[in-house]
């Protein structure tokens, strides 16, 4: 009887599974050492913004709010403390230089004033009264000097005449010799009377000079304390418009309080809010253009204010060839304000990812358009529409410009 003969390649539920396991290293192997390690996110394509980068002509310009104010403002600040008693102008107003705004009262400046108006007045007769010793003190010296050069005359005729008598030996030695000195001591007593009079003379004027200077200073003065009286009519410094005048009957101001504002509307500024990420960006005779309702007018940057308050800084644009019409004070503007001349540029839209990467990478789409990678780039001017490429990107390419902030630190975005 024939026996069946067993094959003995026979597969095995043994071999089966040891091929499979050798299948699966190898797998795992591959991805180890050739697969791609990167991180990776699922994103669906109708939830992002997907733009192709070009070359294009680019303006670098920003686009700026202005708001309209006047060419020059004066601020107005009380002159004299007081009691508010009339307001004359109303806010709103046309006033011209030297109108009456306000009027104020004031009793201690007003007998302040009296005081020092009787001082000078008492020091006004002080100097008159030493003009008038000073004249008479002269007068007296004078007089001594012509008594005494008259009692020289006589002594000096009896010294001659004594002189012809002793060479006649008709008096005696002694009565000469007498006649001689008394001749001499009159002589003297000139000298020192008329030094006397010179020395009480320059004593006389230093002091009538000092007191006129006194009171020629306390006369300068009065008229500056009476300015001051004239102060607590309050009148307008220059002409234009009444801004402001925040004051009510009965109130009580301090010297130097501000009370309102001048509005000079000759011409008219714009107050320009920039971000302060262009702070070394701008500076004066930067030109832009403005928009009041729908037409454009040149202006140019006078002033800048280094100050950031807020993230932003100021600067004063003035109005170059025109000033619009119906121009209104706190009106605001739309201003493209240009910072550079235009050039041809690689360029792609401003979006929302330049809030996650501050320009530094991008996501760009791969040629299949089935995923995106990461890639560096480097950025540099910008304006309301684009940003100008410097490297890492070229015409053609597609890139995701939507917000990154739901990617996290994902390498590969897989799009679906």
């Amino acid at each position: 009887m024939d026996r069946p003969i067993e094959k003995k390649n026979k597969i095995t539920k043994k071999h089966i599974w040891i091929a499979i396991l050798v299948i699966v290293v190898v797998f795992f192997a591959w991805n180890l050492l050739f697969g791609d390690k990167s991180s990776k996110l699922n994103v669906e394509k109708d939830k992002i913004s997907i733009t192709t980068v070009q070359e294009s002509f680019f303006k670098n310009y920003i686009s700026v709010n202005g708001t309209v104010e006047p060419i020059t403002t004066v601020f107005l600040d009380a002159m004299e403390g007081g009691r508010v008693d009339e307001i004359v102008a109303e806010e709103g107003t046309m006033v011209k230089k030297g109108d009456l705004l306000v009027k104020l009262s004031n009793t201690s400046l007003i007998l302040e004033i009296s005081n020092y108006e009787a001082l000078v007045s008492r020091t006004t007769n002080e100097l008159r009264q030493a003009r008038l010793l000073m004249d008479q003190q002269t007068l007296n010296s004078r007089s001594q000097i012509l008594d005494v050069e008259y009692e020289i005359v006589k002594r000096k005729r009896d010294f001659k005449n004594n002189q012809i008598l002793l060479d006649g030996n008709h008096i005696s030695r002694e009565e000469y010799e007498i006649s001689k000195e008394r001749l001499e001591l009159a002589e003297k007593k000139l000298d020192l009377l008329k030094e006397n009079l010179k020395k009480d003379s320059i004593f006389r004027s230093v002091q009538v000079n000092a007191l006129e200077k006194s009171v020629e200073r306390m006369q300068h003065n009065l008229v500056l304390v009476n300015d001051r009286l004239e102060g607590l009519n309050f009148r307008a410094p220059v002409s234009g418009e009444l801004a402001s005048l925040d004051l009510e009957i009965g109130q009580v101001l301090s010297r130097g309080q501000r009370i309102g504002q001048i509005n000079i509307l000759d011409s008219y500024k714009l107050r320009v809010e920039i971000d302060e990420y262009y702070i070394s960006k701008v500076s004066r005779e930067l030109t832009g253009e403005c928009d009041f309702s729908g037409s454009l007018y040149k202006g140019r940057i006078i002033k800048i204010y280094p100050e950031v308050s807020g993230g932003n800084f100021y600067a004063d644009m003035v109005f170059v060839d025109s000033v619009p019409k119906s121009i209104k004070i706190g009106q605001t503007s739309r201003i493209k304000l240009e910072l550079g001349a235009p050039k041809t540029a690689v360029l792609i839209p401003r979006g929302g990812f330049y809030q996650s990467t501050g320009g530094q990478w991008v996501y760009v789409v791969d040629p299949s358009g089935k995923f995106a990678i990461k890639r560096s780039i480097n950025l540099g001017a910008q304006n309301p529409r684009f940003y100008e490429v410097l490297s890492g990107l070229e015409p053609g390419e597609k890139v995701i410009i939507s917000s990154y902030d739901n990617f996290g630190d994902a390498e590969k975005l897989i799009l679906k």
